[in-house]
């Protein structure tokens, strides 16, 4: 019996773990209480970590689709395929003919990570999509505008702060996310204790509403309302003590004169007393931080509201203080070294509706109607790395239909689902275990600034191949047919991951190596966050410009909607929001035992006063209608729904290869992608909103 040092990559938190093995064979997982992030802390996703590499299910060959089912082919003969059909398409059609999406776990994966974006970019292609669009993007957005770059995100200095003040986020089901806090719930008991507060805006009282000192309901896709006139009401009570490297606060006054109180209460249902009493509490507590994630990130205004958070730090003073918000200083730090992009938008733009690309890519939202839409730069082939955008991608189950539609699609997965089961070719890489890690992107988000370097603690199946490997030989084999790529995109895809990591810390602030990280196996503490403005800005000047034009024509744009209150037949109806559970890992996992075991979760939640108003029961089977689709699913009643919303979990529905749920959706397997709009997005970024979807739930007949 051995004890292996692990990193959980299935989340943002990064737990450090322990991992017992019988040989080869994994006989426990816990936390490592020697971890400086983490201490021991791990939640019921790590264990699940074993399931992946037992599963009999999980592809361990390259297979073929066939009219026969899936057949197993040699790498050799995998690779020959997929380079000559991607290179055939580019020659006939053209470098846009060819798509990439990138799915979330891109990103908790070393080698997925250096590899993928640059062969992405060989490809040529200005149609490249990513799970941002469906995540984060906002955050980033802002970031740019405020910081000078997409990756300068200030984290939420929680164990420090006196004043925690949330919207639209559930960390003690995430773990923290864009602000990566292992043990959360711990860290917010922790916050009460020293005699700080937390306050939480959301539409369904969640588990951190359960933790936090007040909860408040607020209408979904109205939460810019609720934040700007906090703004506005500090700005305007003589409050607001901005950093000596803020500018603009003259331009934002004047934008946020019509966010008083009382119209901000019409809108949202929050009482005027109680946005007038936490806005005066925030900026007179001696530390504060206010944070938001996927509630108000997701929704028709999510750019809008993470400005109002940037701007709820700016005006009172607590951005870049301790207790307040501040920006990690990583070990490799990409933005010091100007390694990563800074951010660009609108250099082109969708094909179809025009959406204008950010960052290199181009809204999810897009990705149907681009393959569907006859013309020049149609797409006709698609990779997909570590995604299942069926799920996650508004509208799921039109774009299952439109990859039906494809010439060519090839998958890097472990599994047939949702989305893969559309690939002509599906390439699985080596599991989780089986690989080196280093956090490169989740360290620029931890609320405490560590090191650490955990090689595979499994050697891979025979005959696997990492996924940096898959994504290196294919770059190969494509330039063979077609010369394409930069200079630096071909350095990096021979490179392996673990040369890229080192070169980044000996050229970081703390000159570290991976040999030295080796030598420290549970990681390297390398202290509290700590103030580097504005040192550490990318704008003109290092100056923060608080009211970015852009920003402020978006807002001028949006306040007449901001502002109406909803008329009465919008009232009557119903608002859909998403839901995210602690034993569940966005669309997938749902084919582990221990995690799927336990009551059933896949419930549309609707309040009991909604319920009775529409003659519905607890349990009984309802039919859910939007815009765009249509579900099926049982209801639970619950009081932790605002009246006036529901709430379903998204990503229901795959089981087993075998037995793949078909595009219609049956009863437990409900995805709330197939009710969603991808004609619902935010402005300024494209980004879908997959909250504040109006629907109708009627009994199932």
């Amino acid at each position: 019996m051995v004890t292996r040092l692990a990193t959980c990559n299935l989340c943002e938190a990064m737990c450090g773990l322990r991992v017992d093995l019988d040989g080869d064979r994994i006989t426990g997982i816990r936390g490592d209480e020697d971890d400086p992030l983490s201490a021991g802390h791990l939640c019921p996703k790590a264990v699940a970590l074993q399931d992946v590499r037992e599963d009999p299910d999980r592809l361990r060959r390259p297979v073929v689709r066939t009219p026969d089912g899936w057949r197993e082919v040699s790498w050799a003969e995998a690779f020959d395929l997929v380079a000559a059909r991607l290179a055939g398409t580019r020659i006939v059609h053209g470098p846009d003919a060819v798509a990439v999406y990138l799915g979330n776990p891109v990103v908790h994966s070393l080698g997925a990570l250096t590899h993928a974006p640059p062969f992405a970019r060989l490809l040529g292609t200005r149609n490249r999509y990513s799970a941002a669009s469906l995540d984060q993007l906002p955050h980033q957005y802002v970031a740019r505008h405020l910081y000078g770059s997409q990756w300068l995100l200030p984290v939420p200095d929680i164990d420090r702060t006196a004043y925690f003040l949330a919207f639209g986020a559930n960390p003690a089901v995430s773990n923290g996310s864009v602000m990566s806090a292992p043990g959360v719930v711990r860290r917010i008991r922790d916050l009460r204790a020293r005699g700080g507060r937390m306050v939480l805006f959301d539409p369904r009282r969640t588990e951190t509403a359960r933790l936090a000192d007040e909860h408040h309901f607020v209408r979904p896709g109205t939460d810019a309302a609720l934040i700007l006139a906090m703004v506005g009401l500090i700005i305007a009570g003589g409050a607001a003590r901005p950093a000596l490297y803020v500018d603009g606060l003259d331009r934002l006054a004047p934008a946020l004169e019509a966010f008083t109180p009382e119209r901000a209460a019409a809108v949202t249902g929050v009482p005027a007393e109680v946005i007038t009493r936490i806005a005066a509490e925030f900026a007179a507590a001696p530390t504060a931080a206010a944070y938001g994630r996927i509630g108000v990130s997701t929704q028709r205004f999510g750019t809008l509201c993470q400005w109002g958070i940037q701007l709820l730090n700016l005006v009172t003073g607590n951005l870049d203080r301790p207790g307040g918000t501040l920006m990690s200083r990583p070990a490799v730090d990409p933005v010091r070294n100007r390694l990563i992009d800074p951010g660009h938008e609108g250099r082109w733009r969708s094909r179809v509706r025009g959406l204008p690309e950010f960052g290199g890519e181009l809204p999810a939202a897009a990705l149907a109607e681009e393959i569907r839409t006859p013309g020049e730069g149609q797409v006709r082939a698609l990779v997909t790395i570590a995604g299942n955008p069926v799920r996650s991608a508004p509208g799921g189950h039109e774009l299952s239909r439109a990859l039906a539609g494809l010439d060519f699609m090839v998958s890097l997965d472990f599994y047939v689902n949702e989305t893969t089961r559309h690939a002509d070719v599906i390439l699985p890489p080596t599991d989780l275990l089986e690989r080196d890690h280093y956090d490169l992107v989740f360290n620029l988000v931890a609320v405490r600034d560590h090191a650490r370097y955990t090689p595979a603690v499994l050697p891979r199946t025979p005959g696997a191949r990492h996924d940096w490997e898959i994504l290196r030989e294919l770059a190969r084999r494509y330039r063979r047919l077609v010369r394409a790529g930069s200079l630096s995109d071909r350095l990096m895809l021979r490179l392996s991951p673990e040369r890229i990591v080192d070169l980044g810390l000996r050229a970081g602030p703390y000159r570290l190596s991976v040999a030295r990280l080796r030598r420290h196996p549970h990681g390297l503490d390398l202290g509290p966050l700590k103030p580097s403005l504005p040192g550490r800005l990318r704008t003109p000047g290092r100056r923060v410009q608080a009211a970015p034009p852009v920003l402020l024509d978006g807002l001028a744009r949006a306040r007449a909607e901001l502002l109406a209150p909803a008329p009465a037949t919008a009232r009557a109806g119903l608002l859909l929001i998403g839901r995210r559970h602690l034993r569940d890992d966005n669309s997938w996992l749902h084919n582990s035992a221990r995690l799927a075991k336990g009551r059933p979760r896949h419930h549309l939640l609707m309040h009991p006063d909604d319920l009775r108003a529409r003659g519905l029961t607890d349990g009984a089977p309802v039919l859910v209608r939007s815009r765009s689709g249509e579900v099926t699913v049982e209801v639970g009643a619950s009081e932790d729904v605002m009246p006036g919303v529901v709430s379903l979990p998204h990503g229901y529905g795959h089981d087993r290869p075998g037995v793949l749920l078909s595009v219609a959706t049956t009863l437990g397997g409900a995805s709330a992608n197939d009710l969603t709009d991808p004609h619902l997005l935010d402005e300024l970024t494209g980004t879908a909103a997959l909250n504040g979807v109006p629907v109708t739930v009627e009994p199932l007949r």
